[in-house]
């Protein structure tokens, strides 16, 4: 691993087994965060996006399996035992998940929520984590710290609830963020906020960031690279700006399409990508998404595309047998 990367993931799979079948959810996906970056993972709701980041944290439910490499500063985290993990969640990785209602503990003040770790992990006094809690607060932007800091998470709204959140990861200054659809349950004019304290925060402290999400715009311009992903598997990778700007995979292309823009005519129609997304459990052999593409060859039904480099010097690289290689002008706020 080189000095730059933080994060190195190889060929990880991510099964898990259910009534139905085994279900994968991840297959053979390959990435890497540099020290500093931001990363962001797109695609359909059932892509695998999610489960990918648990699979690195190391959150996975029962009956599930992982294999491959999981590596951070190049230790691999897929072999280590889960109190071996509990010391690298906080002050190394930390998780801001979709629904803050859920991850907060609702009977616990926020004081608390925001200390034990920086306790735990640090090692400071008492006093020492509450004026470092009422600090990560304004840091967030929470208004009146010091009465948010003795509200219990039922008595915040659910932006405060998120910024609270986002406190509570930051609290043992991690290397690296992963927000997974930090802004799902928000409306429009928070998530914008949300999004954009996010990108604040991670330039400022110098972290890592993995923002994952299904909606293409939270990604643009908040982003330094971008990975498309489709059932289980990567579809393409690259600066954002190149991605969003001159997409390479079938699927990249036909995201953008079905994305409104601010140029979109008033009531007409959106483009929709026909089909749906292969089953989890019975993926067909080839390309995942030869069954919705209009460009599918044979050749596309038999074997999956191998990720190839498109452009080295900006780091793009595709698995697609037939490449659009046609530039779609300015796209999604580039």
């Amino acid at each position: 691993m080189s000095d730059d990367m933080l994060l190195e993931v190889t060929d990880l799979h991510a099964y898990i087994g259910s009534p139905k079948g085994v279900v994968k959810a991840v297959d053979g996906v390959s990435l890497h965060v540099r020290r500093g970056e931001a990363l962001g993972i797109v695609g359909e709701s059932g892509s695998g996006k999610s489960v990918m980041a648990r699979a690195i944290m190391g959150l996975m439910p029962a009956r599930s399996d992982r294999t491959g490499e999981v590596s951070y500063k190049g230790r691999d985290l897929l072999g280590l035992k889960r109190k071996e993990l509990q010391e690298i969640w906080g002050p190394e990785i930390a998780m801001v998940f979709q629904d803050p209602g859920r991850s907060l503990n609702p009977v616990v003040r926020v004081e608390r929520q925001l200390t034990e770790g920086m306790r735990r992990h640090l090692g400071v006094s008492r006093s020492e984590a509450n004026t470092r809690a009422l600090d990560l607060l304004r840091e967030v932007g929470v208004p009146d710290p010091e009465r948010r800091l003795r509200a219990y998470p039922h008595e915040l709204s659910g932006g405060m609830r998120q910024r609270v959140m986002i406190a509570v990861a930051l609290s043992c200054e991690p290397s690296l963020l992963i927000a997974d659809e930090p802004t799902t349950a928000l409306d429009v004019t928070i998530q914008r906020q949300v999004l954009d304290l996010l990108r604040r925060v991670q330039t400022e402290r110098g972290m890592s960031l993995l923002l994952i999400s299904h909606d293409l715009h939270v990604v643009a311009g908040r982003t330094d690279r971008t990975a498309v992903m489709y059932a289980g598997r990567l579809a393409e990778i690259g600066e954002s700006h190149v991605v969003f700007n001159d997409p390479q995979h079938r699927y990249t292309t036909a995201l953008l399409g079905a994305t409104p823009s601010i140029d979109h005519v008033r009531h007409a129609p959106l483009a929709v990508i026909p089909g749906s997304l292969p089953s989890p459990t019975e993926p067909p052999p080839g390309c995942r998404f030869a069954p919705r593409c209009a460009a599918a060859s044979e050749a596309c039904t038999e074997a999956q595309p191998a990720m190839v480099e498109v452009d080295v010097d900006r780091d793009h690289a595709v698995a697609c047998f037939h490449p659009t290689n046609t530039r779609e002008g300015e796209l999604v706020g580039w």
